[in-house]
């Protein structure tokens, strides 16, 4: 899907290029950057965007230099280093940026601790966005009095010449930003299970508290720390001290009583219900992390497409043939023929699919008891029918998860 302005979208086919090159992030992380006078990214390679749901997520692009008071054409604000917004949040570097606007690293000056703020657009649809996740994010310091739950903590908003300005603890790199860094090699098996759980456990208490967070990928999921040790070996690997992960970006966040837009999540991770317009609900979150862990494990995404029937093929090459059921149910009657995917196995699409995916179990590196219970906990997850698809709750106990519930994890 390629957006075209706020609130519609048009279906698109983008060319079929590494997905990895045109990944962008706005992370509330700890990285070093420039502190020149600017909003400025990094060059990246637009040809295929990572596409959401996001409204008006059309990608990165520079703001011009001026006055701190002042915006950009787009509604970006133009900022300095050292500009003092709420008399208390001195401005230090640019972290990030994205559709919504800009992610700065900044002083507290009332507290001497280094926080991230993110500087929203000053256009309605994302001012109105972040009204939203102001609420999410309030309810969830509520709820979650304690801090127990893996989800980024808000510590103040305000507004700044017409922008929503949202305070949050800083953190370090995105899971994928720091896959990129690591020339995408993969998690090791124990790695995923030790972020997984503080992930899931982090979604269960959203769901738990009817909450759906509709928009989980690995450029959402930030490590607490960056630091890490580099060890001199052939692939010049980095290795995290910590895998404490916390959950971010509540702004598409949507409570079970609210409005349900029918177009949710970043194309990798959206789940077969979402593009077959059978309506969501909490369930679409689990597919999502079942499409991270599988990036986590693989290194790279486990759908690599921009069209939606194309995606539906994918899915059916790793996951086999979607039930009839469904696809009687489906409003987009373009997608189905006979009760089967309407899909052309002799088309040229069919032999990128055939290179690029193949039977979920045929993934698995070794067949360790670990991995067998990694993927059979995938195969619960990427279930098409999200009445047979495992919950959260259920997933937590799945065997998978056995060496975290010794008494040796619970304590620490």
């Amino acid at each position: 899907m390629k957006d075209d302005g706020c609130g519609s979208w048009t279906d698109g086919v983008g060319p079929k290029t590494d997905l990895h090159t045109d990944r962008k992030t706005g992370s509330l992380n700890q990285r070093t950057h420039s502190t020149t006078p600017e909003t400025a990214n990094t060059p990246e390679d637009n040809s295929l965007r990572l596409e959401s749901a996001f409204p008006g997520d059309d990608g990165v692009k520079k703001s011009h230099k001026g006055k701190s008071c002042e915006d950009d054409e787009e509604g970006h604000l133009v900022y300095h280093v050292g500009l003092v917004m709420k008399e208390r949040y001195e401005v230090v570097s640019t972290l990030g940026a994205g559709a919504f606007g800009k992610v700065v690293e900044c002083i507290d000056r009332d507290k001497d601790e280094r926080v991230a703020v993110k500087i929203v657009r000053n256009i309605e649809c994302f001012s109105e966005v972040a009204r939203s996740e102001i609420a999410v994010l309030e309810e969830i310091n509520t709820l979650d009095d304690d801090n127990i739950f893996a989800c980024v903590r808000m510590l103040d908003w305000f507004e700044h010449e017409g922008h929503i300005c949202i305070v949050f603890e800083l953190l370090g790199l995105s899971t994928f930003e720091f896959l990129q860094q690591n020339k995408f090699e993969p998690f090791s098996v124990e790695q995923i299970r030790h972020m997984a759980f503080q992930i899931f456990r982090a979604v269960c208490f959203l769901h738990r508290n009817k909450l759906t967070h509709t928009d989980l990928k690995p450029e959402n999921i930030l490590f607490v720390s960056s630091d890490y040790d580099k060890y001199n070996n052939e692939k010049q690997e980095e290795k995290l001290r910590s895998l404490d992960v916390k959950v971010v970006d509540f702004g598409t966040a949507t409570f079970d009583h609210e409005h349900h837009e029918s177009l949710v999540s970043t194309r990798h991770y959206r789940a077969p219900e979402v593009i077959l317009d059978l309506g969501w609900n909490q369930s679409c979150d689990v597919w999502s992390l079942g499409c991270v862990l599988m990036e986590f494990y693989l290194g790279r995404t486990l759908f690599p497409t921009h069209d939606s029937k194309e995606h539906l093929a994918m899915m059916e090459k790793v996951l086999g043939p979607m039930p009839a059921h469904l696809l009687k149910q489906t409003r987009k009657q373009h997608y189905v023929n006979n009760e089967r995917l309407n899909w052309d196995e002799q088309s040229s699409s069919d032999d990128y699919i055939r290179k690029r995916c193949k039977p979920l179990k045929q993934y698995m590196r070794r067949k360790s008891e670990e991995e067998k219970q990694l993927f059979d906990l995938l195969s619960c997850m990427l279930e098409y029918d999200v009445c047979r698809r495992i919950t959260l709750e259920e997933a937590l106990w799945h065997p998978f998860f056995n060496p975290l519930r010794t008494p040796k994890h619970q304590r620490s």
